[in-house]
């Protein structure tokens, strides 16, 4: 199965949100644009971005493009704030996800969310996709407080022949973080990417010790963690987006991971992810092979959001 196919499957519980309503709210000349703007908000969209979507489809429409590729051109202007895909949604999506490569800024990515969204099997797919693309990979354990967190990315580590820098347990997440980031610069590998314990954004002192570990890094590996990135559950739908924003204003996110798009009907949360924290998403999951976490790609997103083809222009 592609990637396109296996993302098109994993977004069938939101599609079902929408998809019914696109077919049908459209009646000779009438459309029924208050419908879909129910049915973008019942998808977790969020209402004052539905609204938004629903006037831009409004303008589309005019042009006289169907109700369909009117709603994939204001979607994707909304995950694509920069509107550099304005010329491309003209003559066609370019859905080749392996053009769309994920480049991180630095050398250290710092890996960072709440508990059980899956951080630690999502570093595993992060390390095995840099390795194929040729980079050498380096683990960091600084999950310290889960019980076994730290033996588990070891685990992972020696599945795929990545050294994991790993503490004793209870030990000082900051400390771990440190003498990996050192033994990074030491031994020259290109990434080192290091896990963080779970932590809810509500508390405090849990999030007073994450931008520690932040600073420590910096010091041993100086200019770094460029790259600070957030695992985001999907089922959380909106209130993931409230965990975005408390990592964002502690820690500086680079990049969102969004999880378990497959398990939710809530796919929509990407849009206020984009416009609401101008953060952008870097990967996107839909299930639990390596191979169903993918680098996001906006124009693909919209197409399989909305049951279209890979090939369709």
């Amino acid at each position: 199965m592609s990637w396109f196919d296996r993302l098109r499957r994993g977004l069938g519980k939101t599609r079902e949100v929408l998809t019914t309503d696109v077919r049908d709210l459209a009646t000779g000349a009438n459309v029924d644009w208050e419908e879909l703007e129910f049915s973008l908000v019942a998808a977790d969209v969020g209402a004052g971005i539905a609204a938004d979507v629903v006037e831009e489809a409004k303008r589309e429409r005019e042009s006289g493009t169907s109700v369909r590729e009117a709603l994939e051109a204001a979607l994707l202007d909304q995950l694509e704030p920069d509107r550099r895909r304005q010329t491309l949604r003209r003559v066609g999506f370019d859905l080749d996800v392996a053009r769309h490569r994920v480049e991180p800024a630095g050398k250290v990515v710092m890996v960072v969310g709440v508990n059980g969204v899956g951080k630690t099997t999502t570093i595993a797919k992060l390390g095995r996709y840099y390795q194929e693309a040729g980079k050498s990979v380096a683990f960091a354990a600084g999950d310290t407080f889960r019980a076994a967190g730290s033996a588990q990315l070891g685990v992972w580590g020696e599945r795929l022949g990545i050294p994991t820098h790993v503490g004793p347990d209870g030990g000082d997440p900051g400390a771990v973080a440190y003498d990996a980031a050192a033994a990074r610069a030491a031994r020259g590998h290109d990434l080192l990417i290091i896990d963080t314990a779970g932590r809810l954004h509500t508390q405090h002192n849990l999030m007073e010790e994450l931008k520690k570990v932040k600073r420590v890094i910096g010091k041993a590996d100086e200019g770094e963690p460029k790259d600070v990135w957030l695992v985001l559950d999907a089922v959380t739908g909106q209130n993931g987006l409230q965990q975005a924003r408390r990592f964002h204003d502690a820690v500086g996110l680079t990049g969102v991971i969004v999880t378990k798009l497959d398990g939710s009907a809530k796919g929509g949360v990407l849009l206020p992810i984009v416009r609401e924290l101008g953060v952008p998403i870097k990967f996107i999951g839909v299930g639990e092979s390596a191979e169903d976490l993918q680098p996001y790609d906006a124009a693909a997103f919209v197409r399989a959001l909305l049951g279209g083809d890979a090939d369709a222009a």
